[in-house]
């Protein structure tokens, strides 16, 4: 997916020594958080842009490591700021603000100082400032001037390239190398051939030069970068492992979440097992005698005539109209999301939704679906295309009530960092959670083959849970986690290769399950003395409000409980 600030190793800055202002003994917090707010932007100008601040439109982040080494210390220096503030005279929001300052903070410093994902891993870079599409895809100006725009940011690529060679000097892991070629020269690709026509409205001949020269510069530096990854191959390794004690740092500075990777393992197991015993259930109705396999072909096999495209575009009134009249979640705004196919550098994800920021107006979110990878043999390829029922609980989760229905509310909250920083966890956990949610409040009407399209997800998350903890603190091979992807968890060759590669570069991927684990047993907990079933629809509308924090935090709030903590 591409949700603005859920990539879990954004925000390398520009080498700017600003941070928040001086302690005080009783500190405006308004003006406090809006300076934070500020000088993110600042060190950021690619999230900035995507936040929706066009002031920093065709700036890249400085990846130099006298750039990061100066992010790092900006945010060292906020976050101790943060921790000295005075808070008695702050009101509950107010101290709920900083808490999430602190810990969007700690989340920064993690990919950066602990794992050194600059260094490691060249998905970092794709996250975080070379993904042009904001310019191309997203109608925030005049075509003339997000033209002006792309040119500016296509000319900072070459330098930028210089940089990322410099900090992936070491070997890397095969699927390192795998992703960054498909990216690169995807980036290249689109650089030489689909730029052109994204501006060729554009009559202004002088500014189509510009745009050829630019284009043109940068892929070239893409073409040189793909080449550098290759030069990679001969010393390729394995080690992409982060090992069990930064993984555990990972879920608890990221996320709050402060368990042991036993328990951690455990909680997934278990849900693992729920949804296969559920899918055994839906199978003995669905075709009752046959393997596992063999029901969920029929499901699988039942994909649509004219493609995925297509079909998301059918699926997403009736989806809307559904949850409408299960008046499950208040629906704010008038706002819809597009349907495309996605662009070919951002290929490595079978759907994602581009949802515009804050600090934009009347923009479309669009909601793209993958196609099969070309060099894939034929039958991975038809199999990599979704059946109906499949696609129709990732159209629930990229939009209603996902993604897209919780940007609604989070672009609407009463915090501005609740508007601007929505976590990964919180983001995915909660489209996540509204598959099962749609499921339980009767899409189907009870139907078996709609269950086992609603497992088919499950499962897969389920997978993605147990491979992140595994390949990075159990041993798992990559190898191992596919063979997982396709005998515990159901899925089709092309996506188990496709999710096992992602798991080395994206072992925050259990944010998934874990998200959603913890929202069930927030609403199971926070409905209970207030109505149960006829409390859902509150407990959503308040949960959303919050933007995006770490889930625990947002516990804390809501159960008035004293310290936050991670309960499943």
């Amino acid at each position: 997916m591409k949700i603005r600030a859920l990539l879990p190793f954004l925000l390398v800055g520009a080498a700017a020594c600003d941070s928040a202002p001086d302690v005080a003994a009783k500190p405006d917090w308004k003006a406090y958080s809006d300076a934070y707010i500020e000088a993110t932007f600042k060190a950021d100008p690619y999230f900035a842009v995507y936040q929706g601040r066009h002031e920093y439109d065709g700036i890249l982040p400085d990846w130099s490591k006298a750039g990061i080494d100066v992010e790092i210390a900006r945010l060292k220096t906020a976050l101790a700021d943060a921790n000295a503030l005075d808070t008695s005279g702050f009101s509950d929001a107010q101290r709920f603000e900083r808490d999430y300052l602190v810990a969007v903070t700690r989340g920064r410093l993690f990919w950066l100082d602990t794992a050194r994902w600059p260094y490691r891993n060249p998905a970092f870079y794709t996250g975080a400032g070379l993904d042009p599409s904001v310019y191309i895809t997203r109608p925030y100006a005049p075509l003339d001037v997000r033209l002006k725009a792309f040119v500016k940011y296509a000319n900072a690529i070459p330098a930028a390239a210089e940089q990322i060679k410099a900090n992936l000097a070491g070997p890397m892991p095969r699927t390192y190398v795998d992703y960054g070629l498909a990216a690169f020269n995807g980036y290249a690709d689109y650089f030489e051939t689909d730029v052109k026509t994204a501006f060729a409205e554009v009559t202004d001949a002088a500014l189509q030069q510009e745009l050829a020269a630019a284009s043109a510069a940068g892929a070239k530096a893409m073409r040189e970068l793909a080449a550098f990854m290759e030069s990679k191959r001969a010393g390729q390794t394995e080690d992409f492992v982060l090992g069990p004690d930064v993984f555990a740092a990972m879920v608890r500075e990221t996320e709050g979440v402060d368990i042991s990777l036993e328990e951690l393992e455990r909680i997934g197991e278990a849900d693992l097992k729920r949804n296969q015993a559920a899918l055994r259930s839906a199978c003995d109705k669905l075709a009752p005698g046959k393997a596992i396999a063999e029901c969920m072909a029929v499901v699988t096999s039942d994909k649509p005539a004219d493609g995925p495209v297509a079909e998301a575009r059918r699926q997403l009134p009736d989806l809307k109209a559904f949850l409408v009249k299960a008046d499950l979640v208040t629906i704010p705004g008038t706002e819809e999301a597009l349907v495309e196919e996605s662009p070919p550098f951002n290929r490595q994800n079978s759907a994602y939704i581009d949802i515009p920021g804050p600090y934009e107006k009347g923009l479309p979110s669009v909601y793209y679906i993958s196609p099969p990878d070309p060099s894939w043999p034929k039958d991975v390829q038809d199999g990599f295309v979704p059946g109906k029922l499949d696609l129709l609980f990732t159209s629930v989760h990229e939009v209603w009530p996902g993604h897209f229905l919780n940007f609604l509310h989070a672009n609407r909250a009463k915090s501005q960092f609740g508007k601007v920083f929505v976590g990964y966890a919180f983001a995915e956990g909660w489209a996540h959670y509204t598959e099962e949610l749609m499921w339980e409040a009767g899409l189907g009407n009870g139907d078996p083959a709609t269950h086992v399209g609603q497992l088919s997800n499950a499962l897969l998350r389920d997978c993605r849970y147990l491979s992140a903890i595994g390949m990075h603190a159990r041993g798992m091979s990559v190898e191992q986690s596919r063979q997982m992807f396709r005998d515990q968890c159901y899925q089709d060759e092309g996506n188990a290769l496709q999710q096992s590669a992602r798991g080395t570069y994206d072992p925050a991927y259990l944010n998934y399950t874990m998200g959603k684990l913890l929202i069930r047993k927030l609403r199971e907990d926070w409905t209970a003395t207030r109505g149960g079933r006829k409390a859902w629809k509150a407990f959503h509308d308040e949960f959303l409000g919050y933007g995006g924090p770490p889930i625990p935090m947002v516990r804390k709030a809501m159960m008035k409980e004293a310290e936050a903590k991670a309960v499943f």
